[in-house]
């Protein structure tokens, strides 16, 4: 581990962890001498005013607040205590889901303190866990509410209540909640935007309970100092606040919220381009557009780590790209790669019948399957959670939004496009992390899927336009 001189100040994490201070170990310390060739990602340089952290990382470490044990990766939960703790005047937290436990009394802490503290949430996870009762819940969520009570740490959202903080949801413009409040993001002062793929969840970061061999879904988070950033965030937590809880239904969330069009700020230097979801179909300016625009610049190499990929207008933008001589890799998550809904099947040349035997419509699988195509190998239970692509090395797209209908046209979201040389390198040295023992090709789960579908269905039906599947509420 490097010495405590040689480590940014802000990596370290104000948190005692069995009686030890654990130093947060991110990709960089801003603009410094390039790393040699074959030297550590973690040495590689950054932009200024932009860091970044995985919790996969191969050469960091942090002793982890479930098992106690030291493992491999940066410490996002400690990123986001650390950015919480510097804040002097308001925090806006946006996210999925928030159960840590230490987040949620750092928020508390703060508000006591007389920082204006506000939190949104999506319904599904707005209700303390500590008050729900297993039988009320769908399996997915009494899973979550058993693993969270194996920890032995709390009720985050509990605490918040408590403490008064105030915190609502996505039925608050008086519907029963949008397709999804997927939005993973916090800014504290006006100046600091934490957001990547991360929830703040244990699941999504540490590891579950009672399962050792889990190391937490793949995720990273960036946090940019900028004011100018911290601003577009700021607009779009508005926007869904309203006038915040016991107020008019005057939220706007989903579709209701007229996202725009993408916005370009500059961060200390390096253009980041940012555009909150979901838009209409008919809107020029909806997520899948933006990306198949995005790609269409791709010269080179693209490389994606996808958790879910379902987007027919992406896959089809990457056959043109292959057709041209770019060089594809991409590494999907093993549970979503294998739905009959997903293109990953497309770029691997296979037809998938779904549950009921049909296929998808508009499906279109390539001819010759493409070799830079898999799944990583993870431990049990964690999934590949990351949405991100490195443009030609140059270029990084990140943020909440999964590559889907369902992201571009349902659920509130961020995508953001960074250009920077230097942070391309820090997510293009993750995918070779990833990249190193991927199952490439039609591996053992698929071929399962595959086979149990031809003894079901045969060769499968075609699908009609109007019932094509959608991604369900489950995805995070």
């Amino acid at each position: 581990m490097a010495p405590a001189s040689s480590i940014c100040p802000f990596r370290h994490a104000a948190r005692a962890l069995v009686g030890l201070a654990v130093p947060l170990l991110l990709g960089g310390c801003g603009p410094a001498p390039a790393a040699r060739s074959g030297g550590s990602p973690r040495a590689l340089p950054l932009p200024a005013g932009i860091r970044v952290a995985f919790n996969h990382r191969g050469d960091s470490r942090y002793r982890s607040p479930i098992s106690g044990q030291w493992r491999q990766g940066d410490d996002l939960e400690a990123l986001l205590l650390d950015s919480i703790r510097e804040a002097r005047q308001e925090i806006l937290v946006a996210v999925q889901e928030l159960s840590l436990p230490a987040v949620a009394e750092a928020l508390a802490e703060r508000h006591r303190q007389g920082v204006r503290v506000r939190v949104v949430l999506e319904n599904l996870y707005s209700t303390p866990w500590s008050q729900q009762h297993p039988a009320d819940l769908p399996p997915h969520q009494r899973q979550r509410q058993q693993q969270l009570a194996a920890l032995g740490q709390g009720d985050a959202v509990a605490v918040l209540q408590r403490a008064g903080v105030p915190v609502l949801d996505d039925t608050a413009d008086g519907s029963r909640g949008s397709g999804l409040m997927h939005h993973k993001f916090l800014v504290v002062d006006g100046r600091v935007v934490v957001t990547g793929s991360a929830n703040f969840s244990p699941s999504c970061i540490h590891g579950d309970a009672g399962a050792p061999s889990t190391r937490g879904n793949v995720n990273h988070l960036l946090r940019f100092e900028s004011p100018a950033l911290a601003g577009l965030f700021a607009a779009e937590f508005a926007r869904l606040w309203g006038d915040g809880p016991g107020g008019q239904p005057d939220s706007r969330f989903g579709i209701a919220k007229a996202a725009g069009p993408a916005q370009v700020v500059d961060v200390a230097g390096t253009a980041v381009e940012v555009l909150f979801a979901p838009h209409r179909p008919s809107d020029p300016n909806h997520g899948l557009a933006w990306l198949e625009t995005k790609l269409g610049t791709v010269s080179q190499r693209l490389d994606l780590a996808l958790f879910v990929f379902s987007g027919q207008n992406l896959a089809d933008r990457l056959q043109e790209l292959h057709g041209r001589g770019v060089k594809l890799r991409l590494l999907a998550d093993p549970g979503f790669a294998s739905r009959a809904f997903s293109e990953t099947l497309d770029l691997l040349g296979v037809t998938l019948p779904d549950q009921d035997c049909k296929i998808e419509a508009g499906n279109r699988a390539w001819r010759a399957p493409l070799e830079g195509v898999g799944t990583p190998r993870l431990a049990g239970g964690d999934k590949l959670h990351h949405k991100f692509a490195v443009l030609d090395r140059r270029e990084v797209i990140s943020g909440s939004f999964n590559w889907s209908p369902s992201a571009s046209f349902q659920n509130d979201e961020t995508l953001l496009l960074i250009r920077s040389p230097l942070l391309a390198r820090h997510f293009e040295a993750e995918m070779d992390r990833l990249w190193r023992g991927a199952e490439l090709g039609i591996g053992g789960r698929l071929a399962r899927r595959m086979e149990q579908r031809r003894r079901t269905c045969g060769s499968g039906m075609q699908r009609a336009a109007a019932s094509a599947p959608a991604v369900t509420t489950t995805i995070r």
